[in-house]
Formats: structure tokens, sequence, C-alpha cells
């Protein structure tokens, strides 16, 4: 997991605008956006570890493998979590919670571009 809440506030900073709200959106099959807990990385790790428990790599019932033994669990990984967050903010500041923390999750075993969209609209 990759924390972009820093990127996502100086974007916002650069739109000018006060109250609002902020969408990030990931334009990719294998990873996903989640809000979770910034302060103590175990909670990251323990959600990282029980949808790897969950969907674990070199299942036999998948056939969608071309790419590896990783690329069907990512894809539904993907699936069951978000591609999306929506963040209200004021006073140009985004109104995560004290321990909130917005995180780009790569769900490859290697780690792969992708692009994220940031659209701000407010006053």
């Amino acid at each position: 997991m990759h924390e972009v809440t820093n990127r996502l506030q100086v974007v916002l900073k650069e739109s000018g605008l006060g109250s609002g709200v902020l969408t990030v959106f990931c334009r990719h099959t294998s990873c996903s956006l989640v809000i979770m807990e910034n302060a103590d990385p175990s909670a990251r790790r323990d959600l990282a570890a029980w949808l790897e428990r969950l969907v674990p790599a070199n299942d036999p019932h998948f056939t969608h493998t071309f790419e590896g033994p990783d690329d069907m669990p990512s894809h539904i990984k993907m699936a069951l979590t978000r591609t999306s967050e929506s963040i209200p903010f004021a006073e140009g500041k985004l109104l995560l919670g004290a321990w909130q923390g917005v995180y780009l999750w790569e769900h490859r075993h290697a780690a792969h571009s992708c692009q994220l969209i940031v659209t701000v609209v407010g006053e």
C-alpha cells in the first residue's frame, strides 16, 4: 500500500477551492484505493494478509493466469475493494479522520504503473 494522501492534498491546494468533494479514481484492474489506518502500519499489514488468505495466488480454479499466478487474484481483490474514493473537504483541507490516510493498494506481487484521476468540485 502506498499512501497518496499528501499528493491529493497538493492537488486540492492547487485547485484553489475551499470546500467541496475530491474524488480519486484508479484506472487499473489490479490495484485499488482504500481509506485506512495511517498511524500503525500493522493494521495495513493485517488487512493485506487477510485478503491474501481470502484470495490466494495459484488457486487451481482460476483460468485467467496468462500474466502469472497473481493475475486473477489481483482482479478479485480489486473488485472486493474500491477503485475510487470521494473525500469531502473544507477550508482547503481533506476532511479525513485523525488516523485515516488514502492508499493506492497494488494487488500484484510486482508493482505495475497505474494512473490516478483526481477531480475536485466545490467553491
